[in-house]
């Protein structure tokens, strides 16, 4: 179940159809771009690191901003890939 605090940023989704386990890269996905600390604190606690950190190694072609994938690559210690997105240098 994904708490109420989490659904905002989940605003484009059925959250009640939403599976944490078979939808996990989607919700990883909309978290750290958009979340609160407190949802992000509720992430790291549903989801392993390895699970976070593949969402940003072969991330949602399209779906992350520039600025949340290169934060979070940065904070979790691995290089974001490449899909869809441009990192400045």
């Amino acid at each position: 179940m994904i708490p109420k605090f989490v659904q905002p940023f989940l605003w484009s989704y059925d959250v009640n159809a939403l599976d944490l386990t078979r939808d996990k890269r989607r919700v990883i996905t909309q978290v750290l771009n958009l979340g609160t600390k407190e949802a992000t604190d509720w992430l790291f606690k549903a989801y392993t690191k390895k699970d976070i950190k593949d969402c940003l190694v072969d991330p949602l072609p399209g779906e992350w901003n520039n600025k949340s994938i290169i934060f979070w690559s940065l904070l979790m210690d691995v290089e974001p890939g490449q899909a869809n997105i441009r990192i400045l240098r």
